[in-house]
């Protein structure tokens, strides 16, 4: 275990970093940020993620969708993701030229996200979901150890908005076909992920909700991460 004794931290960024089991004891933390997958944090003896929690409901309904077993629950999740995206995109258009190409504080660009997502569709709802074995799309962006890959995936792809986003209404049409006819029962049923060593590596075991579920989280995430930027590019 490390232990940092009176180091000044002030400015430090921790990017992709696991602080589990972290303790901070007597630190002074002012303007802080922060942004993960984080649960049981506890601040001054309180649990405070129940309460960031129940925020993040009340600004986003659309997260008590994504959680739902429903399929119409799921398929008006996936509409509202849907209209999120389209809405964001007309805005990147009235934005200064190349807006969707910068990245802010580090951060992927609108363009870059997109394809994240291209990607994540690949695995978790091409492959997980329906068990299809066939190559990643070439444009998709995945983490740098599966962009090193023999997978489909190019490394020097730079497309430009629209053609991602024309990749993104194919997948869309896919999951919204999909979503019009899936019922309960499949839902519960083990996800049937190939038999071999792509990516993601950790999907076996996991329901075909679960592996939906990722799909609509990251949508939900990154969206968000997305928009922060975008506000930050239009100060």
């Amino acid at each position: 275990m490390r232990r940092f004794d009176g180091e000044d931290l002030t400015g430090a960024e921790f990017r992709e970093c696991d602080l589990s089991r972290t303790r901070l004891v007597g630190v002074v933390m002012q303007d802080a940020e922060i942004d993960g997958l984080v649960t049981h944090l506890v601040v001054n003896g309180v649990e405070v993620m129940p309460y960031v929690e129940a925020e993040l409901d009340r600004r986003h309904p659309v997260r008590l969708l994504i959680r739902s077993d429903e399929p119409a629950d799921l398929r008006q999740a996936w509409r509202h993701l849907r209209d999120d995206w389209v809405a964001t995109a007309e805005r990147v258009r009235s934005m200064p030229r190349n807006s969707e190409h910068h990245g802010v504080d580090g951060e992927w660009s609108m363009v870059e996200t997109l394809r994240h997502l291209v990607f994540v569709h690949d695995s978790w709802f091409r492959r997980c979901v329906l068990g299809l074995t066939e190559p990643f799309t070439a444009m998709g962006l995945g983490p740098p150890s599966v962009m090193d890959q023999e997978n489909g995936l190019d490394p020097s792809a730079r497309p430009s908005l629209d053609e991602v986003l024309a990749v993104r209404d194919r997948q869309a049409s896919g999951i919204e076909a999909w979503l019009a006819e899936v019922t309960p029962d499949r839902l519960a049923h083990p996800a049937p992920v190939p038999d071999d060593d792509r990516w993601p590596p950790y999907a076996k075991g996991r329901t075909v909700r679960q592996c939906l579920g990722t799909v609509l989280d990251e949508e939900w995430a990154h969206h968000r991460f997305c928009k922060r930027d975008l506000d930050k590019l239009g100060t």
